[in-house]
């Protein structure tokens, strides 16, 4: 899997072919991106998986670059947690605006 820093895209026009938007509780959200046929994690300056806290942060992050395809999958525990059966092994991946309201 490819390391994507947060650094080498932030001040460059880069065509993104798959950004995947990970939600996860407490409004933590990561990205997975697919560029150039290499796929791996969104990385911040200090090499730690960049943390976005808002759809609008990911959507601004983006702004400058043209992204082929955006999805968001979310994980949750909570069905588990109440005796529901386990989830499928595959996430159901919902599509995600890159357009900015503003």
């Amino acid at each position: 899997m490819h390391k994507f820093n947060f650094r080498d895209i932030e001040d460059s026009p880069t065509v993104i072919d798959y950004l995947e938007v990970q939600s996860y509780e407490m409004n933590v959200y990561l990205v997975y991106l697919t560029i150039d046929n290499q796929s791996g994690m969104l990385y911040d300056n200090k090499d730690k998986p960049m943390r976005f806290f808002s759809a609008g942060h990911i959507r601004e992050a983006f702004a400058h670059c043209r992204v082929q395809q955006a999805v968001m999958k979310h994980d949750t525990p909570y069905d588990e947690m109440i005796g529901n059966p386990p989830k499928s092994k595959e996430q159901m991946a919902l599509p995600f605006s890159m357009e900015l309201p503003y």
